[in-house]
């Protein structure tokens, strides 16, 4: 008899996973999500628990998953941050920096 721990991911999101993967870099890719997904299984039972017997508030919850699980900034934000600090004399455009604000731009309409 086997035994699974209770965030060991199902081998249909394992397959799904493997088939996701850039064939550069399967295992950066594996190891990745299988630590987020871990990860997100351990807040989801956290906030339930809350719930359930610490009678947390809904918006309170979503509070803690959101401040555990922030949105990357947006291609906007990450082009006006590098304007930013090089406005600012904090930094000068590097080959990233300056890509980032293209893209950014790219994405207007004309």
């Amino acid at each position: 008899m086997t035994q699974q721990h209770s965030i060991t991911p199902p081998q249909e999101l394992r397959d799904k996973w493997l088939d996701e993967a850039p064939n550069t870099s399967v295992y950066d890719y594996l190891i990745d999500s299988a630590a987020r997904w871990g990860s997100d299984q351990e807040l989801e039972a956290c906030c339930e628990y809350l719930v359930r017997c610490a009678q947390w508030e809904p918006e309170d919850v979503e509070e803690l998953r959101t401040a555990r699980r922030p949105q990357p900034p947006s291609l906007k934000e990450q082009a006006l941050t590098a304007l930013t600090r090089y406005t600012t004399g904090e930094t000068i455009l590097t080959n990233e920096s300056v890509d980032t604000i293209r893209r950014a731009l790219e994405q207007l309409d004309d």
